[in-house]
C-alpha cells in the first residue's frame, strides 16, 4: 500500500493503515479464501509503478480480486493487467473488468459505476457502467441459470446521497437479475458516510466496505 502521509487527509485514523489492515487480514484469511478490494488500491499514475502496491498484497494470504477505484489511474487493460501479474509472478491476484469470478458456489461481479446525478458527461459514463454490469448479469444467468448466488461489488455508491438512497438506478438490474448483495466503498471520512448505514432496497442489502468506515477491518461475506 501506498505510504500513510499520502491518505492522512481523509482522516488521522489513517496512520499506520496498512499495518491494520494486514493484521485484521492475516487473523481472518487462510490461503483459500478470497479478498475483495471494492477500487483505490494505488496512488501509482502508472502500472510500472505499483509494485509497491502489488508486493504488499502478494504478501497476504487469500486470493485477492481487484476492482477499478477513480483513483486508480495505473489501470489499464485486463491482458496488459494479467501480463504484469504473469511477470512479476503474482499468482494470486486478478481483476474485476468485464468479468466475473467464481468462488464457493458464488459468483463476482461488478463495475466502478459513477457519479448520479451529475452533469450530461456523468449520466453517459453512468448509462455505460449499467450497461457494463447489466451484461455481465446476463452472462452469469445464461451460463448458470439462478442455481448460483450473485454478489455485485461497486466502487461509487449505487445511490446519489444517503438521504436520498432510494433513488437508485442500478436497483431494477440487480433485481431482474435476482442479485441479493451488493457492497461499494468510495466514501471516506465521517462527513461522507456519516448518516450511511447498511440498509435493504427492494429486496436488496447493501453495504459500505470503505477501509476507514469499518476501521480497517476486513468484512465477511457470507
Amino acid at each position: 500500500m501506498e505510504p500513510t502521509s499520502q491518505w492522512i487527509y481523509f482522516g488521522t485514523n489513517w496512520e499506520n493503515h496498512d499495518e491494520k489492515i494486514a493484521n485484521s487480514w492475516k487473523s481472518k484469511v487462510n490461503k483459500d479464501d478470497l479478498v475483495i478490494l471494492p477500487g483505490d488500491f494505488s496512488w501509482a499514475m502508472n502500472l510500472g509503478n505499483t509494485k509497491q502496491d502489488f508486493e504488499y498484497l502478494n504478501n497476504l494470504p487469500g486470493k485477492k480480486l481487484l476492482l477499478k477505484g477513480n483513483h486508480d489511474y495505473w489501470w489499464t487493460t485486463l491482458t496488459k493487467m494479467r501480463n504484469f501479474l504473469q511477470s512479476n509472478n503474482y499468482q494470486q491476484i486478478d481483476f474485476i473488468q468485464n468479468n466475473f469470478y467464481e468462488h464457493e458456489n458464488k459468483i463476482i461481479t461488478g463495475t466502478r459505476g459513477w457519479i448520479i446525478g451529475g452533469k450530461e458527461d456523468d449520466e453517459k459514463i453512468l448509462r455505460r457502467e449499467k450497461l457494463r454490469l447489466e451484461m455481465e448479469l446476463s452472462s452469469i444467468t445464461k451460463r448458470y441459470g439462478t442455481e448460483k448466488e450473485i454478489i455485485v461489488v461497486m466502487h461509487y455508491p449505487p445511490f446519489e446521497k444517503a438521504e436520498t438512497k432510494n433513488i437508485n438506478p442500478y436497483s431494477e438490474i440487480l433485481g431482474k437479475y435476482n442479485v441479493k448483495k451488493c457492497y461499494y466503498g468510495h466514501l471516506h471520512g465521517q462527513q461522507a458516510y456519516g448518516s450511511i448505514k447498511d440498509y435493504e432496497l427492494y429486496g436488496i442489502e447493501y453495504k459500505l466496505i470503505s477501509a476507514d468506515y469499518l476501521d480497517f477491518q476486513l468484512q465477511e461475506i457470507k
